[in-house]
């Protein structure tokens, strides 16, 4: 258990790395490269988990994780958006780089202060005090990445940040998730990836550009 602890910990360092990447990277394919590395820390740490607690749901959600979020969401993104939007960089944002990474650090520490009294409400869930914060953390990094990138993009891989951050805490605190709940929950994250993915490529298509910061001056043709 000591080892398997200890392995989850630095797969969670890992985790909220690649969570702080998504705020401060400023290239496009970068960041959905990141985005795949955190989902693939999401499935190692549910593979650790599994072994650990002999869990073989916890198996199941690491191979569904894997399949949809480092192989299928990528994809989607890829294709749904247009290869266009990837390769060129952003370079408006509201806060800079190193201000960025500054207020993220203190969210950082907000989220770890405040998932402490929760992680000592379930004693019975040992890996509970590393994923409850971490995965908190995640939800707040991705909050944080929404509110200051510009790039429509970037403010999607915020968004699907969250939602991993989200199911990084669970998976130490719900060890038994019915496979159907499993598959719902994997199934709708590709869906919602693919719907914005085309609403993407069509703002793309007809203004030529995908930063959310001057949609607001679009003004209705007539």
């Amino acid at each position: 258990m000591e080892t398997a602890l200890a392995l989850n910990g630095f797969i969670a360092a890992l985790f909220v790395v690649f969570s702080l990447g998504v705020i401060v990277q400023r290239q496009m394919l970068s960041t959905l490269y990141l985005f795949m590395l955190h989902a693939v820390a999401l499935t190692a740490s549910a593979i650790v988990l599994g072994f650990a607690l002999g869990s073989v749901h916890l198996f199941w959600v690491a191979a569904i994780t894997f399949v949809t979020k480092v192989i299928a969401v990528p994809l989607v993104l890829r294709y749904s958006a247009g290869g266009e939007i990837y390769e060129r960089r952003e370079v408006d944002q509201v806060l800079t780089i190193p201000t960025s990474v500054l207020i993220a650090a203190v969210l950082a520490l907000i989220a770890w202060i405040v998932a402490q009294p929760l992680a000592q409400a379930i004693p019975d869930r040992p890996f509970a005090a590393m994923n409850l914060p971490t995965g908190l953390i995640a939800v707040f990094f991705g909050a944080f990445t929404i509110a200051v990138r510009r790039e429509a993009v970037a403010q999607l891989m915020g968004i699907l940040v969250m939602e991993s951050g989200a199911f990084f805490a669970s998976i130490a605190i719900v060890n038994e998730l019915s496979i159907i709940a499993e598959v719902a929950a994997a199934v709708d994250v590709p869906i919602a990836a693919l719907v914005i993915g085309l609403l993407i490529r069509s703002i793309h298509h007809v203004t030529g550009m995908t930063r959310v910061g001057l949609l607001a001056e679009l003004k209705e043709w007539r």
